[in-house]
């Protein structure tokens, strides 16, 4: 993590923060829009530590620390908010369709910083193998994705069904090469996810 700089100004995203929102969408954040966009990011109560740790990246976008909310059933989740701002809005014009569906831009461009994000909120290990969580996605977003990770990368999977749904499964070799990539931008307490 010693690489990672979080100064900015307000009114710009650095290109930490910039990847972040990336990685973000691609995972469990969420944008929604009137005049400007603002960020979402909400986990489970169990992941208090990552939302604290994503929230020292954003947090001067953010006016409410985060917080723990009451969920579905017995579900308690902790979460904050950016501020509705023009620097976000691009994000939501790139990521959701006219029916406000998130969608994959085929613009998208991932920086090892984005994946790691992206992997911290989706991805799963078996064994020495990993999964990407990616079944809200459209069988192309996905194929588009698989491309991504392969010419931004070399990393080499397939579509995995999951029970009636698909997601991504990079095959061995290319887990034991995201995890070089992704391990040293992760804090400590996330990388329990990395493959063996």
């Amino acid at each position: 993590m010693d690489g990672l700089k979080h100064d900015n100004t307000v009114g710009s995203l650095t290109e930490i923060q910039q990847s972040l929102v990336i990685g973000s969408l691609l995972g469990d954040g969420y944008m929604s829009c009137k005049t400007h966009a603002y960020l979402k990011i909400c986990h489970s109560i169990h992941q208090k530590q990552y939302v604290d740790w994503k929230y020292s990246f954003l947090s001067p976008f953010v006016l409410t620390k985060p917080k723990t909310y009451k969920g579905n059933g017995s579900r308690i989740g902790y979460r904050f908010c950016t501020q509705s701002l023009g620097i976000f809005t691009k994000y939501f014009h790139e990521f959701y369709d006219e029916q406000k569906h998130k969608y994959i831009p085929r613009s998208l461009r991932l920086t090892p910083f984005s994946l790691a994000i992206w992997f911290m909120d989706d991805g799963a290990q078996n064994r020495k193998s990993v999964y990407f969580n990616t079944q809200q996605f459209s069988g192309e977003d996905q194929k588009f994705l698989l491309e991504c990770l392969r010419t931004q990368f070399g990393l080499e999977g397939n579509l995995n069904k999951d029970k009636s749904y698909l997601r991504i499964r990079l095959y061995q070799e290319s887990a034991q090469r995201l995890k070089k990539l992704i391990q040293p931008l992760m804090p400590e307490f996330m990388q329990y996810k990395l493959p063996l």
